[in-house]
């Protein structure tokens, strides 16, 4: 071979890496609002949990929660899991959007009722905006429903982009939504 050990082989194609060295602290929303909601809820932190590559490090009560937005729906039972996982946020917001869909989550309506929903919050303490994700989540910090399972796991947590804690960002809130903790 005159180029040494080169492989230009076209049918090796190089793709982003699904993972990091090293463990990122993540912090993920999970809600539903169809079904057995409370079931919901705990079949996806399970699913999580039985995911290589991703430890579940705590995980809030459960709260039910009146609808936030435009649309009239159900209410939902929401709750935040912390996780240490070695995906870096792209894969990770791949692998949450298959597990939605394993629910049977229809995503044809935006904001509208859903099996289950998973949003990233945090990830690291890092700021990102891509095509397809931004974190932190942008909306977080106006959501009562978010905070308080946040807070209860994660008070301390500096939000990178306002600078405030969780506990801080709750304090300040100004969103009256009901939020009913059910289950710890």
């Amino acid at each position: 071979m005159k180029d040494g050990c080169k492989l230009q082989d076209s049918r090796f194609k190089l793709r982003p890496a699904t993972y990091n060295l090293q463990l990122a602290t993540v912090f993920i929303s999970i809600g539903s609002n169809i079904g057995d909601r409370l079931e919901n809820c705990k079949k996806a932190i399970e699913n999580l949990a039985n995911r290589k590559k991703i430890e579940i490090i705590k995980a809030s009560s459960f709260y039910e929660t009146e609808p936030w937005g435009e649309i009239e729906q159900d209410w939902f039972i929401n709750c935040v899991v912390h996780i240490e996982t070695t995906f870096n946020a792209e894969a990770l917001l791949t692998l949450l959007h298959n597990i939605e869909k394993g629910f049977g989550r229809d995503t044809a309506q935006k904001g509208g009722p859903r099996v289950i929903d998973f949003d990233i919050l945090f990830f690291n303490g890092e700021i990102i905006k891509t095509e397809n994700l931004i974190i932190p989540h942008p909306l977080l910090q106006k959501r009562r429903f978010v905070l308080m399972p946040l807070n209860e796991i994660a008070p301390d947590f500096i939000h990178p982009v306002l600078k405030r804690s969780v506990a801080d960002l709750l304090d300040g809130l100004d969103d009256d939504k009901k939020v009913i903790c059910v289950a710890g």
